[in-house]
């Protein structure tokens, strides 16, 4: 068989196994990576024996140099500035002291356990410093865990890359020439990385340049001229400086993501989808050329190393880079968990094996063997069981406090009132200057601007809130500023006031855009009841014995239009009501009753807190007579 034909084949087996591995674990719903480790090292020698990478000879290097740079840089494009500033101690202690600790943690570990001399420890453990954003990225997204716990991993996985990589090489660097400096290894280390940035930053503004002004170039042209740019910046930082050109690629995805370019969107679509092409074809690539042998070879004390990686070392990373933050224990809990290992390491580990040898320095193989055994290891256990832990700790974004209203009107300053009773954070948006005034003197943070603008969304922090609500007075406009709410931060909870059948809702996102309170409602009469104090303000909870006739009850006066049903209280959380819930024992409705009657509860949106509101029984539904709002969201008096 001709070698060009070997090649062919080889590489059409690695994109077929390793995009039938991605489709499998979508199915399944388990992280990509471990069916991708486990398919490539069936075909491989050691299984089926129909892939042998070592056919591609130096060209396996080139594929890896390349599809790494774009994985970097699509990890890059990922990272927003502005959620980075949350956890930014955090994140640079992660990146600087952390790195510190899981080299010389992991070197130990090495040294004492598994028996290795302390240049090649060393050597492992720098390989192992970076966590996989390839990995990390997916499963953050398929787990959908707390905002600010995903912005730390995410930041973490990218930014760590580069400098693990280059670290990684600086210590290959002292093994290889015996320069024992410490002082050379740091300027080499700083000098890689300064090329890298310097470089990258000047790359991604003019990849933005080419998005904002080549107005005569179609979507997809600018998108392959960025790419054209981006292996161009990744080759010259190399030949400047070796190795320099992973820092290149992250930072000029940073550059370009956070320079406002239109059609923005587009460009992370293609290199997404070019992301999970590359990272398919390396894992099956690179775990097909590994020996089953070698890694059986290293016995016990190589597995106690990974274990001391993962529960000992982790653990003390986050601790030290974490303790004056405002994490709590949960979500450091998590943090220690979930640290895999990804391609970053994968490769470099295969790289170092060939250079070690071409050195004449013993230890490649079994370097490689030990650092797959680690992404096995931390890809396997943690990847599998960090959703079910996420849900044990209650980090889910689903849990996630806050809202963000946008409309001030007198029904929505009511429940924005609620929300800021049990001290969760409350942003309201308006445009109208007097309506938000009124939300500020109830010390609501308020923003006067166009929800319409993504920007005044994030600087409204919608990105780590647990609710959206749109309840202005244009149904069309709630249901269109909820659907980009949905598409653009993608909340727990997303809700508007609109039409049963809006024009837009043949959108795609219908299903994540619930209706508020009821199906049909007239916002303006009840804000008009509100104005002029013509409601009761009322709870109910739902219990076994009278479920079906409470919920009957309601019902009925919802379909007579003279309740609403404002919120719902589950397991100590509030929550806005949504349209058609399904209501369970145990539930806490908090409602609104409309009363003919004048002046019963004056201006009651507008009213200082501190207001006593008289409220009269309701006979029919179960009701607290309250000086406060405060009260009405932590007590009840029961009436009947």
């Amino acid at each position: 068989m001709e070698a060009s034909l070997e090649i062919t084949l080889q590489m059409a087996i690695a994109v077929v196994a390793g995009i039938s591995a991605q489709v499998i674990a979508a199915y399944l719903r388990v992280p990509s990576i471990v069916l991708l480790l486990f398919l490539g090292i069936i075909l491989g020698s050691d299984g089926l024996g129909l892939l042998h990478p070592h056919l591609l000879g130096t060209g396996l290097e080139v594929i890896v140099s390349l599809a790494t740079a774009i994985i970097l840089f699509e990890g890059g494009l990922n990272l927003d500035l502005r959620e980075l500033g949350r956890v930014s101690v955090s994140l640079q202690l992660l990146v600087t002291l952390g790195t510190l600790i899981t080299l010389l943690g992991g070197s130990m570990a090495a040294h004492w356990l598994g028996e290795f001399p302390w240049n090649i420890a060393f050597l492992y453990a720098s390989i192992v410093v970076v966590t996989g954003p390839t990995v990390v990225g997916p499963l953050l997204k398929q787990i959908n865990v707390d905002r600010q716990v995903a912005t730390l991993l995410e930041g973490e996985g990218v930014l760590i890359d580069p400098v693990g990589a280059i670290l990684a090489f600086v210590v290959l660097d002292t093994i290889v020439n015996g320069d024992a400096d410490p002082v050379n290894a740091i300027v080499g280390l700083l000098m890689r990385l300064g090329v890298g940035a310097a470089i990258g930053a000047v790359g991604g503004y003019l990849m933005s340049l080419v998005f904002k002004r080549a107005s005569l170039l179609s979507f997809e042209l600018k998108n392959l001229v960025v790419l054209a740019i981006l292996w161009g910046l990744f080759s010259l930082a190399q030949t400047i400086r070796s190795e320099s050109g992973v820092m290149t690629t992250v930072v000029a995805g940073a550059v370009f993501a956070n320079s406002s370019v239109p059609e923005e969107r587009l460009l992370r679509s293609f290199k997404g989808q070019l992301t999970i092409l590359s990272v398919s074809v390396l894992f099956i690539l690179l775990a097909a050329d590994l020996s089953i042998a070698s890694v059986f070879a290293l016995g016990w004390g190589s597995v106690l190393t990974v274990l001391v990686l993962m529960f000992v070392v982790r653990p003390i990373n986050i601790l030290a880079c974490t303790w004056n933050s405002n994490l709590n224990w949960r979500q450091k809990l998590f943090l220690s968990w979930v640290a895999p290992r990804g391609i970053v390491s994968a490769s470099v580990a295969s790289l170092f094996a060939i250079l070690l040898t071409q050195h004449g320095i013993n230890g490649g193989d079994a370097i490689k063997a030990l650092v797959f055994l680690t992404i096995i290891l931390t890809v396997v256990c943690q990847g599998l069981t960090a959703g079910g832990i996420a849900q044990l700790l209650q980090i889910t974004s689903k849990d996630a406090t806050g809202v963000v209203i946008v409309g001030c009107n007198p029904l929505s300053l009511l429940i924005a009132r609620f929300f800021q009773e049990r001290e969760e954070s409350v942003v309201m948006i308006d445009t109208d200057p007097e309506r938000c005034e009124k939300a500020a003197e109830q010390n609501i943070r308020v923003i006067a601007s166009s929800a319409l603008d993504t920007g005044v969304l994030e600087e409204a922090g919608l990105a780590s809130m647990g609710t959206f609500l749109a309840m202005t007075s244009n149904g069309e406009v709630n249901f269109v500023l909820a659907q980009r709410a949905a598409e653009e931060f993608n909340p727990p909870r997303v809700l508007a006031v609109f039409p049963r059948d809006p024009q837009a809702s043949n959108g795609g996102n219908q299903k994540t855009v619930n209706q508020a309170f009821v199906t049909e409602l007239t916002i303006k009469a009840w804000n008009e009841y509100l104005n002029d104090g013509r409601v009761k303000l009322g709870t109910i909870t739902l219990d076994a014995a009278d479920f079906d006739s409470q919920q009957e009850r309601i019902q009925e006066k919802i379909r007579t239009g003279v309740l609403l049903p404002l919120l719902l209280e589950r397991e100590e959380r509030l929550q806005v009501m949504p349209a058609n819930h399904d209501w369970e024992i145990g539930d806490r409705i908090i409602y609104l009753l409309h009363d003919p009657r004048p002046n019963l509860l004056k201006r009651l949106s507008g009213a200082s807190q501190s207001t006593p509101l008289a409220v009269e029984k309701l006979p029919e539904l179960e009701e607290v007579a309250l000086p406060t709002l405060a009260q009405l969201s932590t007590s009840e008096v029961s009436g009947s």
